[in-house]
């Protein structure tokens, strides 16, 4: 070792299962004004979640899959889709790119080509931090092979991102698609208290059952996973008396309908949240409310935006109740309204800053305003989530509304896009073809 280095400091390697959902999959991109607000939404939360509560926890939240599809829709997705993986990865990639140093975070991978680069942006990382990069690649190679091999449940991976902070802890978030039934399954990684890769690593796995599921990493497989290496050495007998069934882990199931649906929708917790606003708005947020026509509706963006920040696990089982803050790039369950992202934005913004230097004044008012729709949802009433709905969309001009049809009352709310010729015959190619499986070689 050169005089004067310190030794590389290996990543500390607990997943639990924590449940799994149906992901319908969709194509399409997001367009470049959601996309870019999407950044900047993910990275103010993305900030506060890391002052109040820690590094760590940023890496929990990203590991649980109910939070992972809300946290995708209060930022404007199509809210039960496979498109929600792709286009947070993408934001919180972008968005805190510029703080690595500050938040000693990284985004590492992506969809398609960008996976592969995984390993090695994962070593430079590792130098600049003074990690062991090549220990943080090898466990990003381990977890592809065992989601793509050991788990074999019909989803081809096509997207892998690796979330690491440079204490050594990491979160991997990773999807698959069977093309066939028009599914998605997203994977869960964490690595606080993992203790092996091939016995029940993941922190979730998201992906409605498409039928016989073989999974080597289930802890009853350990039997299995033995007599396969006896198979190769001659013992075929062993391995089908070692293998077994599988329990089903807690399960969210994400509709394949587009719009938002009473029964999507927590009634109270909405309740709860539009309480709050007319509670606390005036109170904690009074310069707000004096915006002319997006004030009053700011503060119950902000109170869903605030519960993401602040929210435990349990709140989360209702993802749509979330594309009531900001809409669906679609228009499901409404355009999305840009001058209220906005303002969300700059309020969160305010406080995050303010925070920094010392005066978290402002961050508590979005705390307390999360605390006051959750003792308000017990006892407050309001409209249906079909009145909500349509007063949203009919005030939606007013709000800056947009969707990727253009601008609201343009077209149809919902209209579903249709798809260029090309794009069609993209589309059967790939279901003619099956899947590309993502390959991420083990090092030798």
């Amino acid at each position: 070792m050169p005089a004067g280095a310190s030794p590389r400091r290996s990543p500390g390697p607990r997943a639990s299962a924590t449940g799994t959902a149906d992901l319908p999959l969709h194509g399409g991109r997001v367009p470049p004004w959601l996309f870019q607000r999407m950044a900047r939404l993910g990275r103010v939360v993305g900030e506060a979640i890391v002052h109040v509560y820690g590094r760590a926890e940023l890496l929990r939240r990203l590991s649980h899959p109910f939070w992972f599809q809300a946290f995708g829709a209060v930022m404007g997705m199509d809210w039960h889709s496979s498109g929600i993986t792709t286009s947070v990865v993408g934001a919180l990639q972008r968005g805190l790119a510029p703080l690595e140093g500050e938040l000693g975070l990284k985004v590492c991978g992506g969809r398609g080509r960008h996976s592969r680069r995984t390993p090695e942006e994962l070593v430079a990382f590792g130098e600049r931090c003074g990690l062991d990069g090549d220990a943080l690649a090898r466990s990003s190679r381990l977890v592809a092979k065992v989601d793509g091999a050991a788990v074999q449940d019909g989803h081809a991976l096509y997207l892998h991102a690796f979330v690491v902070a440079s204490d050594g802890a990491w979160v991997v978030v990773q999807q698959g698609m069977d093309p066939v039934r028009r599914r998605a399954r997203r994977y869960h990684w964490l690595s606080e208290g993992l203790r092996s890769f091939v016995e029940e690593p993941h922190a979730a796995i998201e992906g409605r059952p498409g039928g016989t599921i073989v999974n080597l990493t289930d802890r009853r497989a350990a039997a299995a996973r033995a007599a396969q290496l006896d198979l190769v050495r001659g013992g075929p007998d062993r391995v089908v008396a070692a293998l077994r069934g599988l329990d089903r882990a807690p399960h969210l199931d994400m509709p394949a309908h587009h719009d938002v649906r009473p029964g999507d929708v927590v009634l109270r917790r909405l309740h709860g949240a539009l309480a709050a606003a007319a509670e606390r708005g005036p109170r904690d947020f009074a310069e707000l409310l004096l915006t002319p026509g997006v004030g009053a509706r700011t503060v119950l963006s902000l109170a869903l935006a605030a519960e993401v920040v602040h929210g435990t696990p349990c709140r989360f089982t209702d993802p749509a109740r979330f594309s009531l803050a900001h809409g669906g790039k679609d228009g499901h369950p409404f355009p999305v309204p840009v001058r209220v992202y906005d303002e969300t934005i700059r309020v969160l913004r305010g406080a995050v800053d303010r925070a920094k230097l010392g005066s978290d004044d402002r961050l508590a008012a979005i705390r307390r305003l999360d605390a006051e729709a959750r003792r308000l949802e017990a006892v407050a009433t309001g409209p249906t989530v079909e009145a909500f709905l349509e007063a949203e969309r009919a005030a939606s001009p007013g709000y800056g509304g947009r969707t990727v049809f253009g601008p609201a009352g343009a077209n149809a709310p919902g209209r579903r896009r249709e798809r260029s010729p090309a794009a069609a015959v993209d589309a059967r190619t790939a279901r003619a073809a099956g899947p590309t499986q993502l390959s991420l070689p083990l090092p030798r």
